[in-house]
């Protein structure tokens, strides 16, 4: 049984929700989460935190980048001049030598790299590498290196540079240090003509290690001081957004705690700032909400003692209006005709007067908190019969039909229950009753069904039905949708509300759903056993044996009388022809329309 996708959602009234089970941990994100969503202060630390963090990062960042870029340029400065001096050096050697036969000019050549590498004139590394060019003719001397260096890393576009013609080229190049890893360096080149007239490329490599170092103590420097700014940051992030929130989680606390019915709590108020101005306007508005609320609390109170008060003094005078009325309801035979219909109307209407007068005493005894159970193990199937067959005589009167549908017991246990009957009972002769009266000739049905926690009592009619405005308002006390109806079973207005407060007792709970022109459904479930929440509070139930609305086959109707006979398809009384329902209704009966 599942009820209608597009069906209302149900009113209902019920007790403090009984204690969960114990559940599950949170995971870590959504607890990491709801303390991000629900702290103003911290989101104010992170978020100036972060800003602080991408300043300094950025401040870092182009200083470093400024700092590099000078170191760069001063030791590319004093490299190039040194080497533009070495290159010279080498040509002019070259170029003034004397003799021109190959053993000269390789021994020339190496005493000149030899010089070229170990005199810089400066602190400079320095290291060579020498070959000939192609195409250039007789070549004495193959390719010479300083001891260590690897030709590789010279790149191949100083190399094609170099053999395009005269001039000084350098480049940025990467050294090996061993172990995969490298060290800024850079190459100065050009052509150079050795004294048998061939031509070679002159390469002469400069390791950059002490610059590296520079910049590596003033990236541990800015490290170390944007670590501490930021820590410092952090703090000062936290103090002020403390400071500045601190108002704001008092406020919040207390607007908390004023909801909470703790009407003496106000803010403090320190200064005469924006907060404190927040402080003295919610101390203002809590004054006048307490206000307010102490003269409504005095003001119900004084209602309800007023009522309390006029309905026991009215039951003296009226016990003595009933038994006049009595007597002359009595002898009514002897009186002519008007006077026996007033007679019969006077009866009727004390008859009234004391039903709404006893409906009044029992909601003072529920205001009082003075309202108590008599706990039975009770059939609430049987309850239901005998309410179904109490309320016979005003079904038959106004033409309607009404069925009990029970459900099996998916315990085995039956629909017993540990209620007080006579407030059960109540709770269903007044469902049933008003479903009779509002039933429009249409049948009523009584669905009966429990699990192994609860029972379900659900009081379905296809009469007039209810808006969803209506459902909402209709456990108010003295609401009526319509006060212009004619009223057949002479209510008080005030017998859902005694149902509410009766299933409330119960720990139980109270539904409504209804459509307009399909019909209504009232249902009332209480739990097995009642038991009780801190404070002695009954424990709500969280659920019902049956949705609502219900879904049921017609076939499983019974008739009070043989609850455990079916009754026959073309046997059921039918009421008189109406118009057939609405998509949704009430209980998808399968075989056929109902009305």
């Amino acid at each position: 049984m599942t009820a209608p996708p597009d069906a209302p959602a149900p009113a209902e009234t019920t007790a403090p929700a009984a204690p969960a089970a114990a559940a599950p941990p949170e995971p870590w994100h959504r607890r990491l989460r709801r303390r991000w969503t629900g702290s103003l202060q911290l989101r104010t630390a992170v978020v100036a935190g972060l800003l602080s963090l991408l300043a300094s990062l950025a401040v870092s960042g182009l200083l470093t980048h400024q700092v590099a870029q000078a170191l760069f340029d001063a030791r590319h400065a004093q490299i190039e001049a040194e080497a533009r001096r070495g290159l010279s050096l080498v040509q002019d050697t070259f170029a003034s030598a004397a003799s021109t036969d190959e053993q000269t000019t390789d021994a020339l050549v190496s005493q000149t790299m030899r010089a070229l590498e170990g005199d810089t004139g400066t602190t400079i590394r320095r290291r060579f590498h020498l070959e000939p060019l192609p195409g250039s003719g007789a070549t004495y001397v193959g390719t010479v290196s300083s001891q260590g260096l690897d030709p590789d890393v010279i790149p191949e576009d100083l190399r094609e540079a170099v053999a395009s013609g005269p001039g000084v080229f350098d480049a940025s190049v990467a050294l090996p240090n061993g172990g995969g890893a490298t060290r800024p360096g850079l190459v100065f080149a050009t052509q150079v003509v050795l004294p048998s007239g061939a031509s070679y490329a002159l390469y002469l490599v400069y390791d950059l290690s002490d610059v590296q170092q520079s910049l590596d103590s003033v990236l541990g420097v800015l490290l170390l001081f944007g670590s501490g700014f930021l820590v410092v940051n952090a703090l000062v992030a936290w103090w002020a957004s403390r400071s500045v929130v601190r108002p704001v989680q008092q406020a919040a606390t207390a607007a908390e705690s004023l909801s909470g019915g703790n009407l003496a709590v106000r803010m403090p108020v320190r200064g005469e700032d924006e907060m404190a101005r927040l402080g003295t306007s919610f101390n203002r508005m809590a004054d006048n909400i307490q206000e307010q609320i102490t003269q409504l609390a005095q003001l119900s109170r004084m209602q309800q003692q007023f009522v309390s008060d006029v309905s026991h003094e009215l039951r003296t005078p009226l016990t003595t209006v009933r038994m006049a009325a009595d007597v002359l309801y009595g002898s009514r035979e002897d009186f002519d005709p008007v006077n026996r219909r007033s007679t019969e109307l006077l009866y009727h209407q004390v008859d009234r007067f004391q039903t709404m007068l006893a409906d009044l005493l029992e909601i003072t005894r529920f205001d009082a908190g003075a309202a108590q159970l008599a706990l039975e193990d009770t059939d609430l199937l049987e309850l239901a019969r005998d309410v179904v067959l109490t309320a016979q005589p005003l079904a038959e009167q106004a033409g309607v039909p009404v069925y009990l549908v029970p459900f099996g017991a998916e315990d085995g246990a039956g629909h017993q229950a540990s209620v007080d009957p006579r407030r059960i009972e109540r709770i269903l002769r007044n469902l049933v009753n008003n479903a009779i009266e509002h039933a429009e000739g249409a049948p009523v049905d009584v669905l009966v069904a429990s699990d192994p926690e609860v029972v379900s009592v659900a009081v379905v009619d296809r009469g007039l039905g209810m808006t969803p405005e209506q459902v909402q308002r209709v456990f108010d006390r003295f609401w009526r949708a319509d006060p212009s109806r004619k009223r057949t079973t002479g209510g008080s207005g005030l017998g859902l509300a005694i149902a509410t407060e009766d299933t409330r007792l119960h720990g139980g709970r109270l539904e409504a759903w209804g459509e307009l022109g399909v019909g209504s459904v009232f249902m009332v479930t209480v739990p097995r056993i009642r038991t009780a929440e801190e404070g002695g509070e009954p424990a709500a139930v969280r659920r019902a044996a049956l949705p609502i609305p219900p879904e049921y086959d017609r076939a499983d109707r019974r008739l009070a009388t043989d609850l455990h006979t079916p009754v026959p398809v073309d046997d059921q009384e039918k009421p008189a022809p109406r118009p057939a329902p609405a998509a949704g209704v009430v209980d998808r009966v399968r075989e056929q329309e109902l009305g």
